[in-house]
């Protein structure tokens, strides 16, 4: 069976793996993310020692961004203009081709890569539309759509869209350094940590009132995506939802904003069914950056 190497590359770490096309996870290493300079050097040594005792068939990318995602431009590879400092136009998949000459690599952003994931491992086998959601430091959404992963001028930015802010409710001015209080500005974990003065969200009690506030963040941006996208699931992880009761608080929110418009069975009846948390837990990204290096390898074929 082909191994492939995978990185879910992220503004904090690094994750590598090398798997096969099972999703099977045989050797597993995480870097800090510092500096490209200092990062790098240690994920290709990673992956030549990988590949030196048993060839690779292909790496995926799955990565933070903004990043180039066509192929046509002169800076595809690129991350482009992210928010972790020293990562501004950082050539990422021209570093890695020149260490690793005629090997496929797949390159795609850390949300849809984890949407990969879930697609052939995962939550989302068997559908060909669906979102895939992550609340933390950030927020940021992927997915498919009729079976091809979401692209276009960029890339989807699901993260960053503008939702109702009640200021008399919820003073709060948001923490995205671009827009202030869209919805990951009004809704990751920093801007809980800053609105409730709390090292952690996942240190505030069950019953406070951050949680209703923050399942009423997430039910709007997700009846928008409902509209607009119309999936036949959401996908939602990060660190923010490690605290499950957050679920039921927003699916009862989304079923009441849609307010009977959706008639599908889907949001009516099975809700609980149709926002979901990964079926891969916390290896959706890495299982899904493995899952990008296959698909590059047929798309070379």
């Amino acid at each position: 069976m082909q191994l492939f190497g995978g990185i879910e590359a992220g503004g904090s770490k690094f994750v590598c793996a090398i798997g096969d096309s099972t999703g099977n996870i045989k050797n597993r290493i995480v870097i800090p993310t510092t500096t490209p300079n200092e990062t790098l050097p240690q994920v290709i040594k990673f992956f030549q020692a990988a590949h030196d005792a048993e060839p690779l068939a292909g790496i995926g990318v799955a990565s933070f961004g903004p990043i180039e995602l066509d192929r046509n431009s002169p800076f595809y590879g690129y991350i482009t203009t992210p928010p972790k400092p020293g990562w501004g136009q950082c050539d990422f998949l021209g570093i890695m081709r020149k260490a690793f000459k005629n090997m496929p690599l797949g390159w795609d952003t850390d949300v849809n890569g984890a949407a990969m994931g879930e697609y052939r491992f995962g939550a989302a086998k068997g559908l060909d539309t669906f979102i895939y959601v992550t609340i933390g430091t950030g927020i940021g959404a992927g997915g498919m759509v009729s079976g091809k992963l979401m692209h276009g001028l960029i890339h989807p930015e699901m993260g960053h869209i503008f939702i109702p802010h009640d200021k008399a409710k919820d003073n709060f001015a948001g923490t995205c350094p671009f827009h202030g209080d869209c919805f990951e500005g009004l809704a990751n974990g920093p801007a809980m940590q800053k609105r409730w003065n709390v090292k952690s969200a996942t240190d505030l009690p069950a019953n406070h009132p951050a949680w209703d506030l923050e399942a009423e963040y997430i039910a709007l941006a997700f009846a928008n995506y409902v509209m607009t996208l119309s999936p036949q699931k959401i996908i939602l992880g990060g660190g923010v939802t490690r605290r499950k009761e957050i679920f039921p608080m927003i699916r009862q929110k989304v079923v009441a904003l849609l307010n009977g418009y959706i008639k599908s069975e889907k949001i009516l009846a099975k809700i609980d069914e149709y926002i979901v948390e990964p079926g891969l837990g916390e290896q959706s990204g890495i299982c899904g950056a493995i899952a990008l290096a296959e698909a590059e390898l047929k798309n070379v074929k």
